[in-house]
């Protein structure tokens, strides 16, 4: 009788150990599922992200997405570096910045392919042209940033010269404000423009302290503007979840490039208080007329050298000359939108 509790007792630990085992296999295996985003803005320039968390589609695939936004590109790398974010959306050129550290962070989709700011002037302007910003004060963004870059970058191809002789019809360009600081510097200060990103343009806008012109993309034509970046290691550890991510977020794409604006509206809502379904209609008209959003994440070879022109040509004493297959892995965004 005894030999039997006995061997019970160990029965019983056996079977505890099997549960607990199985339980924290389970608990692994949810983890896994678990993705930290952490986004450079909150900007209706995102949309397909925006919606894909909002209509469900990252449950669809099984995935629990958190999303947390920065205060720049520089804040998302560290978050990523530092491992409080397995994903981040950001500008590609935080990647190239990054290239040589230990675990590369490397971009494994696109989502946006123009510049998503708008010029903001003082002044109410009918008909906006770049000619208008010579002898003028604009303030571009952080200096480093592929804002700041871009807009450098248009104002010099469009054949004017950055300096601070406006009265020899130089264009004074302000990069040294902080990105998040930008509307406030605006308003406080003399400049005649600035550039914002929605629903910061338009709240400015509404609170009477400047007129929203055009997108600046539509100058800019095609660049690699902001992407999802990770760690190799993660990438090659969950290369599922990394799909069925990409995979929501072109369903979101799908969504938002298709559905009536109104309905992009409301499904763009929750994610930003404070705003009428108006104002993010006309956000997404705007975003969707300048084609500003990848309909496939695939980030080309092309755009990526594009990307380091623009870098090379707008940053002093400094060339960056990564290798394209070093940056970019499109094992998985290649796959997106082909089923």
């Amino acid at each position: 009788m005894q030999k039997i509790k006995t061997l019970s007792f160990f029965a019983l630990c056996l079977l505890i150990c099997l549960a607990s085992s199985l339980m924290f296999v389970g608990c692994g295996k949810n983890d896994d599922n678990k993705i930290r985003l952490n986004e450079v803005t909150r900007s209706i320039f995102y949309a397909p992200l925006y919606a894909a968390h909002n209509l469900g589609y990252f449950e669809d695939e099984g995935l629990e997405v958190t999303i947390e936004t920065a205060t720049g590109s520089d804040a998302s790398m560290t978050a990523l570096l530092s491992g409080s974010a397995e994903i981040i959306l950001a500008g590609p050129e935080t990647v190239v910045y990054s290239s040589g550290t230990k675990d590369t962070p490397v971009i494994f989709g696109q989502l946006t392919q123009r510049d998503g700011s708008f010029f903001v002037s003082r002044d109410p302007i009918e008909e906006f042209e770049l000619s208008m910003l010579r002898g003028t004060t604009i303030i571009g963004g952080r200096r480093g940033g592929l804002p700041a870059m871009t807009l450098q970058y248009i104002i010099e191809q469009a054949g004017m010269t950055i300096g601070t002789n406006k009265a020899a019809g130089e264009v004074n360009l302000n990069i040294d404000v902080a990105f998040p600081m930008i509307g406030s510097e605006f308003v406080t200060s003399n400049s005649e423009f600035c550039t914002l990103f929605e629903p910061t343009a338009t709240n400015l806008e509404k609170e009477g302290n400047g007129y929203v012109l055009d997108a600046v993309g539509k100058f800019s034509g095609s660049i690699p503007y902001t992407c999802f970046a990770t760690k190799q290691s993660y990438l090659d550890s969950h290369s599922e979840q990394a799909e069925k991510f990409l995979n929501a977020v072109y369903r979101g794409y799908q969504y938002i490039s298709t559905q009536p604006s109104e309905k992009a509206a409301i499904a763009l809502a929750p994610s930003f208080d404070g705003m009428t379904n108006e104002e993010l209609q006309i956000a997404v008209e705007q975003y969707l007329s300048i084609d500003a959003w990848c309909s496939s994440p695939v980030l080309t070879e092309e755009s990526f050298y594009k990307l380091l022109e623009i870098i090379n040509s707008t940053t002093d004493n400094a060339q960056y000359n990564p290798k394209y297959t070093d940056l970019v892995d499109n094992t998985i965004a290649s796959k997106i939108g082909k089923a």
